[in-house]
């Protein structure tokens, strides 16, 4: 599954996340191509706190360990 994200909070404005079938990720600047939309997605991460707008999946809150703050714009590719 592919990430494209946009936006402030991540090492790059424009980012692209891979995970693969074993658990492992990793991420890259700009964007790679081939791309499949599955869903559109808004991400805000306020302190611990992350919640997520997902076109398919609908809303999602998570708390997490690390601090942060994130507002990121995203597609999720499969």
């Amino acid at each position: 599954m592919k990430f494209i994200e946009f936006g402030f909070g991540n090492r790059w404005f424009v980012r692209m996340e891979t995970e693969l079938n074993n658990g492992t990720e990793f991420e890259e600047k700009g964007i790679v191509l081939p791309i499949r939309l599955h869903s559109l997605y808004l991400r805000i991460w306020i302190w611990k706190t992350v919640v997520i707008l997902d076109s398919k999946e609908g809303y999602k809150r998570t708390n997490k360990n690390r601090s942060d703050f994130k507002l990121l714009i995203g597609m999720r590719s499969l």
